[in-house]
């Protein structure tokens, strides 16, 4: 049997597997969330508030690195002149919920992909079915990767430049608790769904919105899209957004070959019809 005929099942039957795979997905996001909760402190105190202290992992390595390459020492955080505060009554409670919640997600990811090749497999060949293993694991793979890329590259570089940036010496940084971890939940998500490029591109290619020739006629307008979202991501400086920019062009260089080999996939299986 080369494809499970989608016509057994009607319109509303996929509303049911799709409503069930939202369940599902919520199920585990909350049980993930609430074993957060028992190591809350830790989420709190050593990495949400980590980028915070100027030992943290990602200045050190980059004053070190600087230092053996003999540049400025620009690199080298000596001090994030900020206070964290709370101005809302539940403020912290409200926080606490939302970022075991996040951590749920993150945790559940795996998970959820598995649900989501579950939902999408009956419109695979038999072949392609066996591919679930792969599909969780690379995806999953990726997705932690831009998250740690989000968390040790990209929220140090903006902490360290919006705590020093200052338009007069009457201004103090007191930031509040929710703004600070927003741009954290946001970081390391936005990282780690954009680390997914490959995945996306290989799926678009299968069903005929995307080509190899596609992406390499619109690389230069992809690599200009990438530079602005280093942009906007990092402090204005050439050296941070060319940190961002070489993991974000990789990928799409990655994606080019993905779909290439999708498409002569694709040619030999019509040349064997």
């Amino acid at each position: 049997m080369a494809k499970k005929n989608m016509g057994e099942m009607s319109f509303l039957d996929h509303l049911e597997e799709l409503r069930w795979l939202l369940v599902r997905s919520s199920g585990a996001i909350l049980i993930c969330a609430t074993i957060a909760f028992f190591f809350s402190d830790y989420i709190f105190n050593e990495i949400i508030f980590g980028p915070k202290n100027t030992d943290f992992i990602t200045y050190r390595y980059f004053c070190e690195l600087s230092t053996k390459l003999e540049l400025s020492e620009a690199f080298c955080v000596t001090e994030l002149p900020f206070n964290i505060q709370n101005t809302a009554i539940e403020g912290q409670v409200s926080l606490l919920i939302w970022t075991c919640i996040t951590a749920g997600f993150i945790i559940a990811f795996p998970y959820m992909l598995w649900l989501l090749w579950k939902f999408i497999s009956p419109a695979l060949y038999e072949k392609e079915r066996k591919y679930a293993k792969a599909f969780v694991s690379i995806a999953s793979l990726l997705f932690f990767l831009g998250v740690l890329f989000g968390y040790f590259i990209i929220i140090p570089m903006s902490v360290n430049f919006f705590a020093t940036f200052s338009v007069s010496s009457e201004i103090k940084n007191d930031i509040n608790i929710q703004s600070y971890i927003s741009m954290i939940k946001t970081s390391v998500i936005a990282c780690g769904l954009i680390f997914e490029m490959p995945i996306i591109i290989y799926f678009l290619s299968k069903v005929g919105l995307v080509t190899p020739d596609f992406l390499r006629k619109y690389r230069k307008y992809a690599i200009v899209l990438i530079l602005i979202v280093a942009a906007i991501v990092t402090p204005p400086d050439v050296v941070s957004q060319v940190i961002v920019s070489i993991p974000l062009l990789v990928l799409y260089e990655i994606s080019i070959f993905i779909s290439a080999a999708v498409l002569k996939n694709k040619e030999k299986e019509k040349l064997n019809a």
